[in-house]
């Protein structure tokens, strides 16, 4: 059996994983639990009370946190004319119509975060299921990155927006964050998340629909977090 480091021992001695810790105490503690050496990732799981099988059931959105993630995203940008020019203007990292289909339908060109693209180009994108749909990255209206508005797509993908879905188990996990940043801005990038999700709750979902929260950093233990206190803190929102 692996020893377990005394500093990652020291770190769970610290978090009680058998309490519910409330939202502004939970951030707090995934801040100190970050000790690694470099800026790790600040992740938030929310088990929902779903059944994903059934479509009516599936929760899916994107929305732009508060604060951001601390990401830098690289955008990728399906478009032509006038909107390509746009694309590039509004600071998309890549840009282009069938030559960039082409090189993604490769499948070894992998330097970006996020798919755009404009309905006209569809039709030709649609040919990309197979490379972008397995890492989540296939363009959908759903989501706002099949739009003609390419600038505030790009604007927003690099601002922040983060996109979520209900995966096995109804479970949506997101990244809110880095671990350098305040507490106060880890709890407001959670609050949004889950304010979303209770606005996203189908109308088919019965029983409690919070099941679970759960807010993390790469290396550090999870911390529980009460739903009802969370709720009560939506709804005073």
């Amino acid at each position: 059996m692996a020893k377990i480091p005394k500093r990652r021992q020291a770190v769970e001695k610290t978090v009680d994983s058998a309490r519910r810790y409330g939202l502004d105490e939970a951030a707090a503690l995934v801040k100190q639990c970050a000790t690694a050496k470099f800026d790790e990732t600040v992740e938030i799981a929310v088990r929902l009370g779903v059944n994903p099988k059934h479509a009516d059931q599936m929760v899916r959105g994107a929305l732009v946190l508060p604060h951001g993630t601390g990401q830098k995203v690289r955008v990728l940008v399906f478009a032509k004319g006038d909107k390509e020019r746009e694309a590039r203007e509004a600071g998309a990292d890549f840009v282009g119509a069938d030559d960039l289909v082409a090189k993604v339908l490769e499948g070894n060109f992998f330097d970006y975060e996020r798919v755009i693209a404009t309905p006209d180009m569809m039709g030709q994108v649609g040919k990309l299921g197979r490379v972008l749909g397995p890492r989540g990255l296939m363009p959908n209206p759903k989501v706002g990155t099949v739009t003609f508005d390419v600038t505030a797509a790009v604007r927003e993908a690099k601002g922040g927006k983060i996109e979520y879905r209900t995966e096995k188990a109804g479970i949506v996990q997101a990244r809110i964050g880095k671990a350098s940043f305040p507490p106060d801005q880890i709890r407001d990038n959670a609050r949004a998340l889950v304010q979303a999700l209770v606005r996203a709750k189908p109308a088919t979902a019965k029983g409690t629909y919070l099941k679970s929260i759960t807010l993390s950093s790469t290396m550090g233990p999870g911390v529980r977090i009460d739903p009802n206190t969370f709720i009560e803190k939506v709804e005073e929102a």
